[in-house]
């Protein structure tokens, strides 16, 4: 028999601990950070467990948290309010937030959407959209709450949007699975705008499984039906949760555990010939599959469990992708595939081992040259060349701490150099005499260095 748990994690059939709910939003009588961590701790204990009483975790002191967490330098809403305006009547702001949620009465806005360049395509775009920020408040304490539901029943093969777990995470993981198994093929799978495509009804069923609560489970339906403003017009839809919207990872996250991971590892691991693993990574994931016969019937079987759920496969995207280290061996040539912005291939170690190799993808590396082509255009007239030189250096050690990991250093050394090249170039477009040649730009160098190259992550 499921057992039905308030915030302090004990079942008392449908009552909340505090006795009254809307009393209990705005005087808890423990801290929410404890609440939150009793209902991780009862979610991991008791993976059938299911909760009530969520809202009064939605209180003063929790929504003034969520307040000094977000960012305050992104983009505003379709209201047009920043986080300092907000902030100039902070309690006041979030006392009349309350009790519009106690009545009811609370309704987040419309999504503001915006394009931005799509990496690795010219002239590609991609939507982002960006809620008002009291809706980013609302949003951030349900993302906290939902955190604590499922983040102890997310199963290992998922990275995305995890604490603790990252790109470098996925991609050692799936570095060392690789290297210590022989496999055949790694299914590399590209869904179809998956954000944008997922059911809101289908959704809200998945939540509906271990949260009981009417009152949380209407307002996360508001949030995702709240529409999207579109050049001004408002468009309402039943899919999608757009990107930005800060509660949009985890309730991807939830959508993709049951659809994928759950299916992954409870159903098709029971009904293959050999071992197969998933590494996912929100939308981005590979499945590696000891036989070919595995991969192709996991294709089969996974577009049909995709369409079951309003989601699709990307058909010229998802492929099947030779990856033999034996073949290998044998002189056969192999594929590469890439995940989180590496390639990953087979090569010779310097013992002439068979090894599994990774480097920056082609289309990573030409999309990050052309953004700092972008930048230094952009910026090369707002400062001296000194404290210009030092913002650019800042910028390449968040790529040298991304790409360098283990048998990487060649391109991300590659990379710096292209970047100085055009770096040197388009200060010397500054006017139309010449700043300085190669042979003083080479001794500027020498007193502000570029930052070493250097393998931040160890795949072994």
């Amino acid at each position: 028999m499921k057992r039905v748990t308030t915030v302090e994690g004990r079942a008392y059939g449908g009552t909340n601990l505090e006795g009254d709910t809307l009393k209990g939003m705005t005087k808890p009588v423990h801290s929410t950070a404890t609440k939150l961590e009793r209902i991780a701790q009862r979610s991991s204990e008791e993976a059938e467990a299911q909760f009530i009483g969520l809202m009064p975790l939605f209180n003063e002191s929790s929504l003034v948290e969520c307040f000094h967490a977000l960012d305050g330098r992104k983009a505003v809403g379709a209201d047009g309010q920043t986080k300092a305006e907000y902030g100039a009547d902070l309690l006041e702001n979030l006392a009349e937030l309350l009790e519009r949620m106690k009545r009811m009465a609370y309704r987040p806005g419309p999504v503001r959407e915006v394009l931005i360049p799509k990496e690795g395509k010219k002239g590609a775009t991609r939507p982002l959209g960006i809620s008002n920020f009291e809706d980013k408040v609302v949003q951030l304490m349900t993302s906290k709450v939902l955190q604590a539901i499922y983040e102890p029943i997310f199963r290992n093969c998922s990275y995305g949007f995890r604490p603790h777990r990252g790109c470098h995470t996925a991609i050692r993981a799936l570095h060392q699975t690789l290297h210590r198994n022989n496999w055949e093929v790694v299914l590399d799978v590209d869904l179809r705008n998956f954000f944008g495509t997922l059911n809101h009804d289908i959704l809200l069923d998945f939540l509906r499984i271990k949260i009981k609560d009417d009152r949380f489970i209407r307002y996360i339906a508001r949030l995702l039906k709240a529409g999207v403003l579109r050049d001004g017009e408002l468009s309402m839809t039943d899919e999608g949760s757009p990107q930005g919207n800060v509660a949009s990872p985890i309730l991807a996250n939830i959508y993709a555990h049951y659809v994928i991971d759950v299916w992954f590892q409870d159903v098709v691991k029971l009904h293959v010939k050999g071992p197969v693993e998933l590494f996912r990574y929100a939308d981005d994931m590979v499945i590696c599959c000891r036989f070919r016969s595995d991969a192709e019937r996991i294709h089969r079987a996974l577009a049909g469990r995709l369409e079951k759920y309003s989601l699709a496969l990307n058909a010229e995207k998802t492929k099947s992708v030779s990856f033999d280290k034996r073949g290998f061996q044998a002189g056969m040539k192999q594929e590469t595939f890439d995940f989180l912005g590496f390639t990953f291939y087979l090569g010779r170690s310097r013992h002439n081992n068979v090894v599994v190799k990774v480097q920056t993808s082609r289309k990573r590396f030409r999309s990050k040259l052309q953004r700092v082509t972008a930048w230094v255009k952009a910026n090369r007239h707002r400062a001296k060349l000194t404290p210009l030189w030092l913002m650019f250096t800042g910028k390449l050690v968040g790529h040298i701490r991304y790409y360098g990991v283990s048998f990487n250093s060649r391109q991300v050394g590659n990379f710096l150099y292209r970047s100085v090249r055009t770096f040197f170039k388009w200060m010397n477009r500054r006017s139309q005499k010449r700043s300085f040649n190669w042979d003083q730009f080479l001794k500027f160098l020498q007193k502000y260095p570029l930052p070493p190259v250097r393998v931040y992550v160890p795949l072994f």
